[in-house]
């Protein structure tokens, strides 16, 4: 089966890859299909990755799949939250949202944060129920950088169980207790239960 991505996130493109590969989908990344990349007006996670699928499915005509995920600081009010790719502003830059991230924490003592990922499955563009799957990854943010692995806020997303900055973590690992595998687990087990 065919699979289109909806994002150019080449990390994001990466570990779908990963994670998806057992179920045996073709996955294809929305721009090897011309597919542009959707606005993201909302205020929620769930409502810019249902927009993102449908858009992609709708120009492609194939199943997509989208995901909008972040991270909310405890302290911050949620913040960067949908916003956290653009925390810093345009252009993207990780670097800049890191720097920002960790100025505006500086005076807090809560450094508790999670990532969050939301994934939409839409079997066609104007599916009435997508199959909607999401999960959170508990951390705190460090001031300092660890780790050259991951991608965004991993090198300041750091682990207390496992004692290191996500960015530490091989892939295999980051995959088996991030946001994006717990919520791309529970998806694959709602589709097959969709299937059965």
């Amino acid at each position: 089966m065919k699979l289109v991505v909806a994002s150019n996130n080449p990390g994001k493109l990466r570990e779908f890859g990963a994670l998806l590969a057992p179920l045996g989908w073709e996955i294809l990344p929305q721009r090897a299909l011309g597919v542009a990349e959707c606005a993201e007006p909302h205020g929620t996670f769930v409502e810019n990755a249902l927009l993102k699928a449908r858009h992609a499915a709708e120009v492609t005509g194939l199943p997509a799949l989208a995901d909008d995920s972040g991270l909310c600081a405890h302290a911050l009010g949620g913040a960067p939250g949908v916003q956290s790719a653009r925390y810093a502003g345009e252009p993207k830059s990780d670097r800049r949202n890191n720097q920002k991230l960790v100025a505006d924490l500086a005076g807090k003592a809560d450094k508790r944060a999670h990532y969050v990922c939301v994934l939409v499955f839409m079997r066609h563009a104007d599916d009435p129920q997508p199959v909607i799957a999401e999960g959170e990854w508990h951390g705190e943010i460090i001031a300092s950088p660890r780790g050259d692995g991951g991608f965004g806020y991993d090198p300041y997303f750091f682990l207390p169980d496992a004692g290191m900055t996500a960015a530490e973590l091989d892939a295999a690992e980051k995959n088996r207790r991030s946001h994006r595998g717990q919520a791309l687990a529970l998806l694959v087990d709602r589709l097959n239960k969709h299937r059965a």
